[in-house]
């Protein structure tokens, strides 16, 4: 009852129960991307998860118990690309709870012990509609909860040499569905920053986003074509990205975060606009 109360004051007024010093170093041992963060920023992040633990609700799937090192685990992954960003209005932020605003339109996740099994349905150009299965790791849902398989959130330490992370890539739509209409579909085009990249005008800043991921996708995807037709050599990104322009940018985000030394030399071309996006602040310097 007491976290309830606490839910429905304002932010700086919220009390949240304080995380164990314990709990919190057994996270980051499990991360190493989390815990090559500078002091500064590891406590940014723990302010910004205790108040994210304090927003959400955790429910376990087919008899899986959400314990503290579990939502911790998915809090300090979720809020890692917040820990630098702007408003969501563009603007600087003097309280850095502000940023949890980012996620503010779901309170729900939820977890699976394992990948998900969705039956999709898709209507072709001649209007004939196909059923098929979609195996799934995680799902971030427009307004709605978001899912997570435990089995990959868990081997996410692992992962990150490959550039992967579940918890990241759904949290990335979460930011690219923001501020879109009921019924949009994220684009890879998350709103911008003021000032994105030095660019005073929005309009001029969504077009230098788009021409640099269009670019970047369509390389990508060219990459992955020649790998599969003639043997070339195999990207290092999961090809998953090739699916849309949404996809592409939830999975370079993953590397982003997670390895960024590999990503940089991989995807040059975007280190300045994610920079720019995630990070405007010292991106300017």
């Amino acid at each position: 009852m007491f976290d309830l109360i606490q839910r429905w004051l304002p932010r700086p007024l919220r009390r949240p129960t304080p995380i164990p010093d314990a709990l919190w170093q057994r996270t980051l041992a499990g991360h190493p991307f989390l815990a090559a963060l500078a002091d500064v920023e590891q406590q940014r992040l723990r302010l910004l998860c205790a108040h994210f633990l304090l927003d959400k609700e955790f429910h376990g799937a087919n008899g899986l118990t959400v314990t503290d090192d579990m939502a911790l685990a998915i809090a300090a992954q979720a809020c890692l690309p917040l820990l630098h960003m702007r408003a969501a209005s563009g603007e600087p932020v003097r309280d850095p709870l502000r940023l949890l605003d980012w996620y503010g339109d779901f309170v729900g996740i939820v977890v699976h012990p394992g990948a998900v099994v969705a039956r999709r349905k898709t209507t072709d150009g001649a209007g004939v509609v196909h059923h098929y299965d979609e195996v799934l790791a995680g799902e971030a849902m427009d307004r709605g909860p978001l899912m997570l398989s435990w089995e990959d959130v868990a081997n996410a330490g692992e992962r990150a040499q490959r550039g992967h992370n579940v918890v990241i890539h759904e949290f990335v739509h979460k930011l690219d569905m923001h501020g879109r209409s009921i019924g949009d579909a994220p684009a890879g085009a998350p709103p911008l920053p003021r000032d994105f990249m030095g660019v005073g005008d929005a309009g001029e800043a969504r077009a230098v986003w788009r021409k640099t991921m269009q670019a970047s996708y369509d390389r990508f995807c060219e990459a992955v074509a020649m790998a599969e037709r003639f043997g070339g050599e195999v990207p290092w990104l999961d090809d998953y990205a090739t699916k849309d322009a949404a996809e592409f940018f939830a999975v370079t985000c993953e590397a982003y975060f997670v390895n960024r030394g590999r990503f940089a030399s991989e995807f040059p071309e975007l280190m300045p606009l994610y920079d720019g996006f995630f990070d405007p602040d010292c991106a300017r310097h």
